[in-house]
Order: C-alpha cells, then structure tokens, then sequence
C-alpha cells in the first residue's frame, strides 16, 4: 500500500514536469488552489513572478485526482505535491527522483527535471505545436529563448528525412 502510493507520489512530479512542462521551482511552488479541475488547467507563478495559465492533458488531470485521493488536501492553500510528512517538495527530492526514474528509461547524460521540460518542448514543436503557443506555456519572456527548441526539432527532421526519404 505505502509502496503503491510513494509510486504515485513519484508519478504526479514526473507526469506535472512533462506534462506541463513546469520549471523544478514551478513544481514546488504549486497550490491546489492553483489547479483548476474544471477547465483542467493549472495557474503557475514563473520566473519574474509572471502569472501563466497551463493547459493539462486529461492524463495528468485523472493523475492529480488519483494523487489527491490519496494525499488529500486540508485546505486549498496546501500545496498540491507534499511529502509524507505533508510539507512542501524541494528541488532536490525532485531532482532525485527524476535522475533515479530516467535512468530507468534513458542513456542521455543530463537527467535533470530540466529535461523533461525540454523534452515537453521539443514534442510539442515536432507534432506542429505553433511556436508562440510554446512560448506561452512555457512561460518564456522572449520567443528567442523558445527557438533553442526548434533547432533540436529541425536536427530531428533532418536525421528522419535521411533515414527514411528515398532520395537522400
């Protein structure tokens, strides 16, 4: 029982990070009050203390319903990822528990919480997310800080297009 929910626990901080392409502080920082299960969106306080509004899949949003069953909330001033003793998450837990579930499923050197947000990124742009719309959930103050993802999507469509176009 305890091991099923600490799975869930681990699955909520991943699925958020990529799911939501959240910042590691972003991740920390968010309160129930924050999540709205209505329009399945969450409020996230960025870097500069810029307020965005991020949409969730209904993966991550049945997750978070999942999560809170069995972690429930006292108040909506709970912060919605809470350890087992029921306070806040820091960077380093997460940090933890990304290197140690990525490690599982990868080689790739970097396995920071970064890389989820960068991989998040990086799918949205290769399944034809607009740019400016990345830009947006991803809470970036300039589309230049944005553009460092299309090249790993350009490299990816060069490597695909030789792989697999006859006339390459």
């Amino acid at each position: 029982e305890n091991e099923k929910s600490e799975k869930l626990f681990e699955k909520a901080i991943l699925e958020l990070l990529y799911g939501c392409a959240l910042r590691v502080s972003e991740l920390c920082n968010l309160k129930v009050k924050d999540v709205d299960f209505e329009g399945s969106t969450i409020r996230i306080l960025g870097k500069g203390n810029k307020m965005r509004i991020v949409p969730v899949g209904s993966k991550s949003m049945e997750l978070i319903y999942s999560y809170l069953k069995d972690y429930p909330a006292t108040n909506q001033n709970d912060f919605l990822i809470r350890n087992d003793k029921n306070e806040k998450i820091y960077p380093r837990l997460v940090y933890r528990i990304v290197n140690r579930n990525l490690s599982k499923v990868t080689d790739v050197k970097n396995k920071s919480p970064h890389t989820l947000r960068h991989s998040a990124a990086t799918h949205m742009l290769d399944n034809g997310a607009d740019l400016r719309v990345v830009k947006e959930i991803l809470g970036h103050e300039n589309l230049s800080t944005t553009q460092i993802y299309t090249h790993v999507s350009i490299e990816r469509l060069k490597a695909t297009y030789k792989k697999s176009h006859p006339k390459s």
